[in-house]
């Protein structure tokens, strides 16, 4: 087993998975909705970025040519174009699993109910407009690698990997200095407080929504440089979001990121052994998760055991 080669692919998984972990656990923690819906973003920012991108890709051509800015052109039209459909997709979510019911009882489970039922229909949907048949997203990084230290490194992998610690920083840096963000962050750590300090939950659970749909839809375009898109793309991502989430603590964005790197490294280290291999890569990564809940219930960072009234 290449030991360097697993830790880059360790670090590509966890980076794409840490940004639907962390879209997941601001959502709970902010306004308490579990997002079954997170899956269905993924899929139609990734489709919105595939129609986007075949739409613009004779344009492109015909301005720029065959030239490094034609690349980048289409590169910032597909990450733009699966950015917003994933941020619009989230209010969409927000108009209609959260504003109706946010103050009725046991909104929590009715919220995922409706989330759930959202990601039904909408698969069904893209089903029925796109067909099972997979598509393919333009490879914004490139094809081809690079050596450091003798490991070899994909330019995919190199390029989802700075994309997410940019982009992760930049929605770090926001929540912290703008003052819609420290509204979120004073509802994520006390949620009643921030109701009597005068903090809207209606108006902040909408950027709150569309800043985590924005999340899934670069989760989709990164992930999509190595598999394809499809109306069922966003069921797995939704399966390792949540169990990181989990693993995590949910609510914890500190504690999303180091459940991202753990199962990222546990997935590219179960997949490298030749006596496991692939096939036993989920019976992994759920054994270890549920091994540490029954130790930690509160999970790496958590507020699993915090449960809202």
């Amino acid at each position: 087993m290449d030991i360097l080669g697993t830790i880059i692919h360790g670090l590509n998984l966890a980076a794409i998975y840490g940004l639907m972990a962390i879209g997941i656990s601001i959502l709970w923690s902010s306004v308490g909705m579990i997002n079954m819906a997170h899956g269905a973003t993924f899929a139609v920012s990734g489709y919105a970025a595939w129609i986007v991108a075949g739409a613009a890709k004779p344009l492109i051509a015909a301005a720029f040519g065959k030239t490094l800015m034609a690349k980048l052109a289409m590169a910032g039209v597909t990450v733009g174009a699966g950015t917003l459909a994933g941020a619009l997709f989230g209010a969409i979510i927000y108009l209609l699993a959260f504003l109706p019911i946010h103050d009725k009882p046991n909104f929590a489970v009715r919220s995922l109910i409706v989330t759930l039922a959202i990601n039904l229909a909408t698969v069904q949907i893209l089903l029925w407009f796109f067909g099972p048949r997979q598509r393919g997203l333009p490879k914004l990084f490139g094809f081809g690698k690079f050596e450091i230290l003798g490991v070899p490194i994909r330019y995919d992998q190199a390029g989802a990997i700075l994309s997410t610690a940019i982009i992760l920083g930049l929605v770090l840096f926001w929540l912290r200095v703008s003052r819609k963000g420290l509204e979120i962050r004073a509802m994520m750590q006390n949620p009643e407080g921030a109701v009597l300090s005068g903090i809207s939950v209606r108006w902040t659970a909408l950027p709150v929504t569309m800043l985590t749909g924005a999340l899934a839809g670069l989760a989709a375009i990164l992930l999509s440089q190595t598999i394809f898109v499809s109306p069922t793309a966003g069921a797995l991502p939704l399966i390792k979001g949540l169990t990181i989430a989990l693993l995590g603590g949910l609510g914890s964005v500190p504690g999303a990121v180091a459940g991202a790197v753990v199962i990222g490294f546990l997935e590219a280290t179960v997949g490298a052994l030749p006596f496991l291999g692939q096939r036993y890569v989920l019976f992994a990564q759920f054994l270890f998760i549920i091994t540490v809940l029954i130790i930690r219930p509160r999970g790496l960072g958590g507020l699993l055991d915090e449960t809202r009234e």
